[in-house]
């Protein structure tokens, strides 16, 4: 019984591999055969050094050091050390700190940045604050302008979606100032 039913069951099974009377691989012009490697009985690879007359010869004095012991090296890194950034301190190592106009220099522009994201941040989700303040400034050229320009910039960030996060927090606000609470009275002009 095989696996394959489809195949004829007389096939005589020969032995896998067989070994391939040439060489697979011929040497190169020049380079010469290397019979140890196919026969195990041609012996070993020729060595590339002569052969020596002795034992080998002692370290000269200076490069033992007799209180050397190769336990005392560390296997692993410290605790709480990342190599990754040892190797970072010791190839890039840290410039000299910065003097007090270099402080005064960093500071500005990380004020900077945080003023510029606070302001696209409410730019675009309290852009109704604008429409409001310039309601509530005395008519004139500029508070024309800017009412307008806070108009049309209210419609295209309504059209994005990002006033609705305002909007809940201010229907949320409405509902919990308006609710009834218990024990006390509603607030006139709430209806019942």
């Amino acid at each position: 019984m095989t696996d394959h039913p489809d195949d004829p069951e007389d096939i005589p099974v020969a032995p896998f591999p067989t070994p391939s009377p040439a060489d697979p691989f011929p040497p190169l012009e020049g380079e010469a055969a290397e019979p140890y490697l196919d026969d195990p009985a041609a012996g070993e690879p020729p060595s590339a050094m002569p052969p020596s007359a002795g034992p080998p010869s002692a370290d000269p004095p200076s490069d033992w050091i007799e209180t050397a012991d190769a336990h005392d090296l560390p296997t692993a890194a410290e605790p709480g050390i990342n190599p990754l950034l040892a190797l970072g301190r010791f190839a890039f190592p840290p410039g000299e700190p910065p003097d007090d106009e270099g402080v005064a220099a960093r500071d500005r522009r990380w004020t900077s940045r945080a003023i510029v994201v606070a302001t696209v941040f409410l730019l675009i989700f309290n852009a109704a604050s604008i429409q409001n303040w310039s309601r509530q400034q005395a008519p004139g050229w500029m508070t024309t302008t800017v009412s307008r320009l806070a108009d049309v910039w209210v419609e295209q960030i309504a059209q994005l979606g990002a006033d609705q996060p305002r909007q809940a927090v201010r229907d949320g606000y409405e509902t919990a100032r308006d609710a009834e609470w218990a024990g006390g009275s509603p607030r006139p002009g709430s209806a019942p």
